[in-house]
């Protein structure tokens, strides 16, 4: 039987006893797309190396999905995890006493990278794979990607549906294409699609039905908003799309990593 910390609610409702998840950093755990040279020359052409973070920790506790916001309470509460923080920027937004957690339940089911067919069947993109151009009042390198990320009223906005937008696999290639402070856009689309497919197939996993032999996502992914006493403080006091912060929960391995980048000018060498 597994040994299961709990809290008595003084309350006496349903959740008179409420299980307290532990954490202890998993060091042996390595991302590929923080470490090998092609990706980490990218990400500081983008202006995100060194303000893109991945850590991966190990609970104890049995997961569930009602359990999203006790978990991500207890995670951004543990004294492991707060130490283990303290070596990366998401550190610098968390020096007082979290009160609470704000948990958003991100769709994760895609096991392919289809969800991208689209842009290159509307004109976004060309066979060739470099990304039109398109007019723009302040912008003059705006292209129709970008256009179509971002701005509702573009004709091409709608190529993805709601449900696409929605899915962890396209918030990552969003987030990639519109990088930091000093991003330096790409001509191709290409290598934002290969970084977003090599995080993706790292961050989550997967496992095959028993039963109708297909693959199929079993992470679940939060993003997540922190507070203190101030307000929000993770990750980052105001509201920014590139201000991210996700926890993605394998609950059969029970680990837990937390990817989180913090906006601003990357670092630009080695």
């Amino acid at each position: 039987m597994d040994s299961v910390a709990t809290q008595f609610n003084m309350s006496g409702d349903k959740n008179d006893f409420e299980q307290i998840f532990t954490f202890r950093p998993n060091p042996s755990r390595k991302f590929s797309f923080l470490e090998d040279k092609e990706t980490v020359t990218l990400l500081m052409k983008w202006s995100m190396h060194g303000r893109l973070s991945s850590q991966t920790f190990i609970f104890d506790q049995k997961f569930h999905l009602y359990d999203c916001d006790r978990f991500a309470l207890c995670f951004f509460t543990d004294s492991s995890v707060l130490s283990s923080l303290k070596t990366t920027i998401a550190w610098e937004s968390l020096s007082k006493p979290v009160t609470s957690v704000n948990v958003e339940i991100v769709p994760c089911t895609r096991v392919s990278m289809d969800l991208f067919d689209p842009i290159y069947t509307c004109g976004i993109v060309a066979p060739s794979g470099h990304i039109a151009r398109c007019f723009h009042d302040y912008y003059p390198d705006y292209d129709k990607l970008r256009e179509m990320l971002q701005d509702e009223d573009s004709e091409n906005y709608h190529v993805l549906g709601s449900a696409e937008r929605g899915e962890f696999l396209f918030r990552l290639f969003k987030h990639l294409c519109f990088g930091g402070t000093l991003n330096q856009y790409e001509e191709t689309v290409e290598p934002y699609i290969s970084v977003t497919k090599k995080m993706y197939k790292e961050l989550i996993s997967v496992q095959k039905d028993p039963e109708n032999k297909k693959i199929g996502v079993v992470s679940t992914v939060l993003k997540v908003h922190v507070y203190d006493e101030s307000g929000q403080c993770h990750p980052g006091e105001r509201e920014n799309e590139q201000m991210f912060s996700y926890l993605i929960v394998d609950p059969f391995k029970r680990l837990v990593t937390l990817l989180s980048h913090s906006h601003g000018v990357g670092t630009m060498s080695l």
